[in-house]
């Protein structure tokens, strides 16, 4: 795996603006990264699918999943005075809302740049000074001073999407990403060096990656890909949230520069156990770094996966990711390196008897 370009794939896949039912330039992007590696299909949903070029068709099916869609917002309504309302698309935290840069998509495919704003405290009373704002309390100031200049100079219309203004960076004196979107877009990116790693191998399984849509808002584009491709098991890349700065050491499982992190249990999927072990003892045995873990909330499209088609034996391979859920996360490449190097490792060693023993 080339350093410099897959940096770059992940510089322009966490760049490209796409919340959920949105993740147009997202899948637009992402296809030129995987094209040499996959024969591309897409639905009307916008779920991409990479189906890996030297597959034979008569072979257990793998899927890869990452989902492109990242938190962001939409347009609700314009105020008399040119300040935007909006709604969230995802679960964000209002705390970590106001003050920020977003981008809005106008009728004519621009972005126009915001600031999320809230009452200043100048004008707050002693009450509201002691409590967060709710995000129905928050708008978008694009700089217009009426509804009309935002609908006819800025041509910003209710329903458009709105996603957090933020550029990747990367520091390679720290091994440190830095950007918006990393759940999950380094998921998606994962799926393509995945089958970069993989290209003219002779397997024992096939391998279809999926990145799929609008996951933030109830991991809904994983239950059509995993009804279209059938696969025999699975492999979910997900940008997982790290909790290596404020849960305390005993409790802490997913620090960041300590490798991919395989949950056992989250809100949604208890994994499959015979799975899990076979990765986890993998990673031990070819030393690569691999973390694991219990989570008592949260989900990912392995909820949907691994209860379609009869039942689809599903781990999920986390890449950790501080401060997910709000416009930056900071995240290791050597994560994102060993968690691809895990996954390829899994595919190499799967084939029907060993899928059967799940």
């Amino acid at each position: 795996m080339d350093k410099k370009k897959t940096l770059q794939m992940i510089a322009d896949i966490t760049n490209a603006p796409g919340t959920s039912g949105f993740e147009d330039a997202v899948v637009a992007t992402a296809r030129g990264y995987g094209e040499p590696y996959a024969d591309l299909k897409e639905d009307s949903l916008r779920n991409l699918y990479l189906y890996r070029k030297g597959n034979s068709g008569n072979k257990p099916i793998v899927q890869l999943d990452g989902h492109s869609d990242e938190l962001g917002f939409m347009v609700h309504y314009i105020n008399p005075n040119g300040t935007i309302h909006f709604i969230p698309l995802g679960g964000w935290v209002p705390s970590n809302v106001p003050a920020h840069k977003v981008l809005i998509q106008n009728a004519e495919g621009e972005y126009i740049p915001g600031i999320i704003a809230s009452k200043p405290p100048h004008f707050m009373s002693a009450a509201e000074r002691n409590q967060a704002p709710a995000i129905s309390d928050m708008v978008i100031d694009v700089g217009a001073s009426s509804a009309e200049e935002v609908r006819r100079d800025f041509k910003i219309r209710i329903g458009a999407p709105v996603v957090p203004d933020v550029t990747f960076t990367y520091q390679e004196k720290h091994d440190l990403m830095m950007g918006k979107a990393f759940d999950c877009r380094l998921g998606c990116c994962a799926i393509v060096s995945t089958l970069e790693a993989l290209a003219g191998e002779k397997l024992n399984v096939d391998v279809v990656g999926a990145m799929s849509v609008q996951e933030e808002v109830g991991t809904r584009g994983a239950q059509v890909t995993a009804n279209t491709i059938k696969p025999q098991v699975a492999i979910v890349f997900e940008g997982c949230p790290a909790d290596d700065t404020f849960s305390s050491p005993a409790a802490t499982q997913t620090r960041i520069k300590a490798g991919p992190y395989l949950r056992h249990i989250d809100a949604r999927m208890i994994t499959n156990p015979r799975f899990q072990r076979f990765a986890l003892d993998l990673g031990d045995q070819l030393r690569i770094p691999v973390q694991d873990g219990v989570r008592t909330g949260g989900s990912t499209n392995g909820a949907p996966i691994h209860l379609s088609n009869g039942g689809v034996p599903c781990i999920v391979i986390g890449l950790p990711v501080r401060y997910i859920h709000t416009h930056y996360g900071i995240a290791a490449y050597a994560d994102y390196a060993n968690a691809v190097k895990l996954a390829v490792e899994v595919i190499h060693r799967l084939s029907a008897d060993v899928i059967g023993g799940f």
